[in-house]
């Protein structure tokens, strides 16, 4: 068995040009070919691996000690025989405020129509794929698994297999017990925009720094108001007071995958796989929305895996040595639709 190859492409994305948030449309994106993609008469399916907040798809590439870039672990996967040949793709999906959570937004810009609309199709057309829903997936872990999550609900005529690793369910969970740390500096800043300028000018970002951007990020994503003077953002508090916005919240809930598994339901029936998983120590409390979530996927009778790991939210990208394999046998040629 040969070895895996990694290209970085330059994409041009006319969807992002123009981006409210001044982002970059040009993006790198990486693409990992599997050892038979030399075999011309050959096609592979393909899965779309989202990366999680602050990531972008090429971090996965990385070498960091004592794990595997994801392209090693392809490698050693497919030559072990545990996984079928398949082709990756990194999409970059990141904005100045650390991520878009993959979604259409007007302060943010039209990631999801980037990936779906725009990236899905470029790919098909460039690379040797199965271009069917059949024999393509979309994965990620943290927001990313909350992205696979999203697109595997709303667009099954585009991806026909979701793993979902740790990704953000159940926001009353994973949120809302940040907001009023962010409510209080953001008020003490003198509003979002002042917070916002001090926080790009740092050099050094703190970890304490990003707890704060998530819940800035979640709302460009969940709740953008382009009248908004604040960025075009409306915060779930109101910037001058920190006291709590429950229209705006009722906005967030809208786009939580506990929520939306009811609306939803028939598309993740048709879905080839729908895998989540996470860990019994999740630091933002993500094990106890994959818990209701497998229990609402269940009482739906949409079919699905639920694993839990003895870890928390960090350092778990082992766990694609358990997704990969179930992908590609979703995924491959011969596989059979799932009843």
């Amino acid at each position: 068995m040969g070895r895996v190859e990694v290209v970085i492409e330059r994409f041009e994305s006319a969807m992002l040009k123009g981006n409210p948030a001044g982002d970059p449309h040009l993006r790198k994106v990486g693409v990992v070919l599997p050892p038979s993609y030399g075999d011309t008469a050959r096609r592979f399916p393909v899965v779309y691996l989202l990366s999680g907040y602050t990531g972008r798809g090429r971090m996965m590439l990385n070498d960091v000690a004592w794990s595997e870039s994801i392209d090693e672990r392809l490698e050693r996967l497919i030559a072990s025989g545990a996984c079928e040949e398949m082709i990756l793709v990194l999409p970059d999906a990141f904005t100045r405020f650390g991520g878009s959570q993959y979604l259409n937004s007007s302060a943010t810009g039209r990631y999801e129509d980037h990936l779906v609309q725009e990236l899905v199709p470029w790919i098909d057309s460039r690379y040797r794929t199965l271009p069917s829903r059949d024999h393509r997936g979309v994965a990620g872990k943290s927001s990313g698994g909350y992205g696979a999550l999203i697109h595997g609900m709303r667009h099954p005529e585009t991806f026909g297999a979701v793993a979902s690793h740790s990704g953000d369910v159940y926001f009353e969970y994973c949120y809302r017990m940040d907001i009023p740390k962010v409510a209080a500096a953001i008020v003490g800043a003198g509003g979002l925009r002042p917070w916002m300028e001090a926080f790009e000018a740092r050099r050094q970002k703190k970890h304490e720094d990003l707890t704060l951007l998530n819940i800035v990020a979640m709302a460009a994503s969940y709740s953008p108001d382009p009248a908004s003077g604040d960025l075009g953002i409306a915060l779930p508090f109101d910037p001058a007071t920190g006291e709590f916005r429950d229209a705006v919240w009722a906005r967030w809930l809208e786009h939580d995958p506990w929520h939306l598994a009811a609306r939803h339901a028939d598309a993740l029936r048709s879905l080839r796989l729908l895998y989540l998983d996470c860990g019994i120590r999740d630091e933002f409390n993500l094990h106890l929305g994959a818990r209701l979530l497998s229990a609402r996927l269940r009482e739906l009778g949409v079919p699905h895996e639920h694993l839990e790991f003895d870890d928390g939210h960090m350092n778990v990208a082992y766990r694609y040595d358990v997704s990969l394999p179930r992908l590609g046998r979703a995924l491959a040629p011969s596989a059979t639709v799932r009843a």
